[in-house]
């Protein structure tokens, strides 16, 4: 069982400038004219409209004439130009209408008359040409030509034109021939080039001399990935879009030049894609990694959303993961590993690895339990196979199978105690549906573990992969992160073994524990292994509906994060330290969904129950006996005031400790706005948590009823009325402030004097059964004596001071 957390450190946000998009030929095509300009409301004379068959930039111009273009080349004089803008990005396949009839105006974009009089003659027969440029050097991009039986004609007048240069009849420019007014008939809407056969062919138009009461109005979609951004070392031709190919024609490194998306992705020429710590590239549909390089470093992250997506290598095409271990204490220290590639063998993946292992979840059978590794096994579940035989080794030749979770050690040669080190995954990049098999047994008294791995190369949403297989696993992750040494004395199948306190634990419902400082996001970084509990036979699934495309999500892997998910639910983190390394984390979660029972371990995760750790802590769930909880989940009604969260402490440890227990981190609308105070029980202390740390000694041994979690301060105080009849203490005012206590009871001890904000006003010493004790600072209010006893008995009683 393991966990860990999915995030990277910040999002590098990269402001793209481009220039406006420079069209060919047929990358604009109208779809619509009438050039009748006497009519009646709805006034449609003087109208056209055009479709975009390419994505256009911001600031992008184009220029529409009623011009002739002459045999000469050159157009001809006078008439007039229109020059449209668009404001904004706009998408292929947007249809834009142009109204020239009583004042000019575009659906989309901004229109203009740049030069004379642009003016459709609706009886002897006219043009519109669509260029960008100059008038003395322009680039056609479209034609029609309609109102008389001419055609693209030599004629030289207004209402004829030669076919402009660049431009195919049929193809990217049509002759309407003796007809006024047309409008493309949406026959064919879906596809670029499909497009524009369609609206070039006039068989497709509805054709006539009479006004049309409307045009345009197809809803058009393009070609997926039909415009390329080409990235050429030093700049993108235009903006790589989730809409548009990208291709990578030399060297460029996210670290430096952006996050991207893509429509696709090719790379070529030799190129390397660097896709660095803390960012990311996400792809909707094929990678081609053709003659060039792409590496995904640690804490970056690679994504295809398209699950039938393909991701090719040529035959001189890498691609790489590159992954990065905890710190490494010993060279025997294992890491959980998931492969994040197609087709890597275990050794290569592992090869700086002494030890590879697999785990056999078929044959891994918890039905009796063991103390301090002593090998006498009762019945019981301590999470350790009973025999023995759910690890195998791992062949080098073996390959890595995507989904599956795997362990390995490091290796003796050269190894350095507190570093870190690096493992290449190179192949192609998994994607798209990947299976793992999950084993239920009966026999299993406690959980039925399976190990299984994020298969991609990018952070997993463990939320939305229990959402998809909650019917075969439970709702909890457990993330391996060693930080405590292996000893003789844990739980194991060795002679020295690791603690098996040694988790992340993330589940859906609650939250996230940690078992170094700091709370954990609800991610499952690339390349990581990670155990989860069957709840029946059966398969579970990723998909790249999980992949996490951005640049917080993979920052994390094996090791603690500041980052969690925003979110205004009323959550406490309660950590657990001490002076010789103690470390270990606890979530009670008030979340919609959860009551205060057990509600699965979506909500409720508890400790892995090996006996042998040092000392944890954890809460109790009613009717839960034998299980610690490591993540709590609540009923959001139940926090109130006067909750009252029983605390577990449990310590082997015999030499002289000091513990420590600390408020990692509060969330939430009353846990902002109320103190958190913990009660030990058996020195009949109330601490306030939320303004410092609480420092304690402890026996061997585990205690169930010492600490609790309140809010209220006087919680500890009005449990002690059970204790002692309150009317067996006298309070009686005297004068100059004087105040007497007795009781028959027995020998006033020590008397504390709390205000009803449950501030500690005085705490007074006695040695006989009658005291009196000058108050000058007890103003006039009601207030509460705690009253100890010789024979330890307390009593709690209120009193006015007047």
């Amino acid at each position: 069982m393991k966990k860990i957390t999915c995030l990277i450190a910040l999002l590098l946000a990269y402001n793209f400038n481009f220039g406006q998009t420079t069209l060919a030929a047929g990358d604009i095509v109208v779809t619509g004219f009438n050039s009748d300009n006497n009519l009646t409301p709805p006034n449609m004379g003087e109208h056209f409209s055009f479709v975009l068959l390419v994505d256009v930039e911001a600031s992008t111009v184009v220029k529409f004439t009623d011009k002739a273009w002459l045999s000469t080349n050159t157009f001809r004089t006078g008439e007039g130009i229109l020059t449209w803008t668009a404001d904004t990005y706009i998408p292929c396949g947007t249809e834009i209408i142009v109204d020239n009839s009583t004042s000019l105006s575009a659906s989309s974009g901004t229109i203009v008359s740049t030069f004379g009089t642009f003016a459709l003659n609706a009886t002897n027969g006219d043009q519109i040409l669509i260029y960008q440029g100059t008038e003395a050097s322009p680039t056609f991009i479209n034609a029609i030509h309609f109102g008389n039986t001419n055609g693209w004609s030599t004629i030289s007048n207004s209402n004829n034109t030669s076919l402009p240069t660049g431009l195919t009849d049929g193809t990217n420019a049509v002759n309407f021939g003796d007809f006024e007014n047309g409008d493309y008939g949406c026959s064919v809407t879906s596809g670029n080039s499909a497009i524009l056969s369609a609206t070039t062919n006039v068989s497709n138009w509805t054709l006539t001399d009479s006004p049309l009461s409307s045009i345009g109005g197809c809803a058009y979609t393009c070609d997926p990935c039909f415009t390329t951004a080409t990235w050429d070392g030093t700049s993108w031709n235009i903006a790589p879009t989730i809409d548009r190919k990208a291709v990578i024609d030399d060297d460029y490194d996210t670290s430096t030049n952006g996050n991207f998306t893509a429509c696709s992705l090719d790379i070529n020429n030799g190129a390397i894609l660097n896709v660095a710590d803390n960012t990311y590239v996400e792809v909707e549909n094929n990678v081609d990694v053709d003659d060039g390089e792409i590496t995904v470093q640690n804490h970056g992250a690679f994504v295809q959303n398209n699950d039938s997506a393909t991701f090719t290598l040529g035959v001189s095409g890498y691609a790489t993961v590159r992954k990065e271990t905890s710190t490494l204490t010993n060279w025997y220290d294992y890491t959980y590993w998931g492969s994040p590639v197609t087709n890597t063998t275990a050794g290569s993946a592992f090869f700086t690895s002494d030890m590879r292992f697999w785990f056999n979840a078929n044959n891994y059978i918890d039905a009796l339990q063991e103390s301090g590794n002593d090998n006498t096994l009762i019945a019981g579940s301590d999470d350790i196979d009973d025999d023995g035989n759910d690890w195998q080794t791992l062949a080098p030749g073996t390959t890595l199978a995507p989904g599956v979770g795997y362990a390995a050690t490091h290796t003796t040669v050269g190894f350095t105690s507190g570093a870190s080190y690096n493992y290449n995954f190179e192949g192609a990049f998994n994607n798209g549906l990947v299976t793992s098999t999950i084993y239920y047994n009966p026999a299993n008294i406690g959980e039925h573990w399976n190990l299984i791995g994020n298969p991609y190369p990018c952070a997993l949403d463990f939320d939305a992969f229990y959402a998809l297989n909650s019917g075969v696993v439970s709702g909890a992750a457990y993330l391996w992160s060693h930080s405590t040494p292996a000893s003789s004395a844990a739980n194991g199948n060795q002679g020295f073994n690791f603690s098996q306190n040694d988790y992340i634990i993330i589940n859906t419902g609650s939250g996230s524990v940690n078992n170094t400082p700091g709370t954990v996001d609800d991610f499952i970084p690339s390349g990581q292994g990670f155990f989860i509990a069957g709840i029946a036979n059966g398969s579970v699934s990723f998909n790249n509906s999980m992949r996490v495309a951005d640049g917080t999500s993979n920052s994390q892997f094996f090791k603690n994060s500041k980052k969690t998910k925003t979110t205004q639910t009323d959550k406490l983190w309660i950590n657990l330290t001490s002076n010789n390394g103690i470390f270990n984390q606890i979530l009670i979660a008030y979340v919609k969904g959860a009551t205060n029972n057990y509600d699965g371990m979506a909500y409720d995760a508890p400790r892995n129950l090996s006996s042998g750790v040092a000392s944890i802590i954890y809460t109790k769930i009613n009717g839960e006996n034998d299980k610690k909880y490591a993540i709590q989940g609540k009923s959001p009604d139940s926090i109130t005031i006067n909750e009252i969260i029983p605390i577990g402490f449990y310590t082997s440890i015999t030499a002289p400790t000091i513990y420590t227990l600390s408020v990692e981190k509060s969330q939430g609308d009353f846990l902002t706005k109320n103190f958190v105070y913990l009660n030990d029980n058996l020195l009949n202390k109330s601490h306030n948590l939320s303004n410092g740390n609480y420092t304690f000694t402890s026996e061997t041994g585990e205690f169930n009823d010492r600490f609790e979690i309140v809010f209220n301060e006087h919680a500890l105080l009005s449990t002690d009325d059970f204790a002692s009849n309150p009317s067996n203490l006298t309070i009686v005012e005297l004068e100059n402030n004087n105040v007497n206590f007795s009781t028959t009871h027995s020998t006033l001890k020590s008397i504390a004097i709390f205000d009803l904000l449950g501030r500690e006003l005085y705490n007074l010493k006695g040695n006989s059964n009658s005291e009196t004790y000058t108050l000058s600072h007890l103003k006039s209010a009601v207030y509460i004596a705690k009253v100890t006893l010789a024979n330890g008995a307390v009593i709690t009683k209120k009193a006015v001071k007047k």
